[in-house]
């Protein structure tokens, strides 16, 4: 997981003196970016408490500091969310296994009324699927049995499947673009369950498992996953472009609706093969 510290040393790094006109005179520098004592000047705190706070050695931060600080680092509202995160976690608790994820009655019932025209999944919050509809499986994994999300051991994880599976890298012809997202919206949701053993599990089982994952994870990126284009080379029915668009759950704020519909005709031919040829399952590899 991320600390306050972290976050904020990657993000000063980050912030050059020059785009935030403060003039160095030729100065030389040993740091990339902004230096402690810089940014503690600009965000109107002492150099002591920012490097106290940098250090994790400072118990909390007020919003007053916090929002200073995102103003300096130029964070936008997800980031600094991010940031507010992340300043609560001192008083937390450690790590504990947070029990299995069970999709609310009412986003069944949404995903039932869509039928199988609309590829939809519902993933919990660490990018299980714990449901998804005949068209949304065979869109994205032909290969996985139809029934793996009725049981909380076998459950598809899409983060797993983005970095580990060669199936699904080879199925996403914009890959690098949407693993990134992947990666910062994983960043985003270990800030708002900073004590989820099972997503801190999932976060060091890809850094030491994919390279790819761990340098990503490593830019410190964070962003919310909403809307975006999926461009797909399809096993059956060849290439395909989708967008995806998610849904968020009242009664399930961490479980996500995510719905994809075609971005030309031929995308939308591909799907209506796709819907009329699902099979009722298919044997897992």
């Amino acid at each position: 997981m991320e600390s306050l510290g972290t976050f904020l040393k990657n993000r000063r790094d980050g912030i050059t003196p020059a785009e935030i006109g403060l003039h160095t005179y030729g100065t030389s520098r040993r740091v990339p970016g902004l230096r402690r004592e810089e940014l503690a000047q600009l965000a109107g705190v002492s150099p002591g408490y920012y490097t106290r706070l940098e250090q994790g050695q400072a118990e909390t931060a007020s919003d007053q500091v916090l929002n200073a600080l995102a103003r300096v680092l130029r964070l936008d509202e997800v980031e600094t969310a991010h940031l507010r995160n992340l300043a609560r976690q001192s008083t937390a608790p450690g790590l504990s296994d947070p029990g299995r994820e069970e999709p609310h009655g009412r986003v069944l019932a949404l995903l039932a009324t869509l039928g199988d025209a609309t590829p939809a999944l519902v993933l919990g919050r660490r990018g299980d699927v714990l449901a998804w509809n005949r068209a949304g499986h065979a869109l994205f994994a032909e290969h996985i049995d139809f029934d793996a999300p009725d049981a909380p051991d076998r459950r598809p994880s899409i983060p797993r499947m983005f970095f580990l599976d060669p199936l699904t890298r080879s199925l996403h012809r914009n890959w690098d673009e949407l693993a990134r997202v992947h990666v910062a919206y994983l960043r985003l949701t270990a800030g708002r369950f900073p004590t989820d053993a099972r997503l801190a599990e999932l976060i060091g089982e890809l850094t030491m498992r994919s390279d790819e994952f761990a340098a990503m994870w490593a830019t410190g990126e964070v962003a919310d996953c909403t809307v975006g284009d999926m461009h797909l080379q399809h096993p059956t029915v060849g290439a395909a472009s989708v967008a995806y668009q998610v849904w968020l759950q009242p009664d399930s704020p961490d479980h996500r609706l995510e719905i994809y519909t075609p971005n030309d005709a031929g995308s939308a031919d591909a799907l209506r093969i796709l819907t009329r040829d699902a099979p009722h399952g298919a044997s897992s590899p």
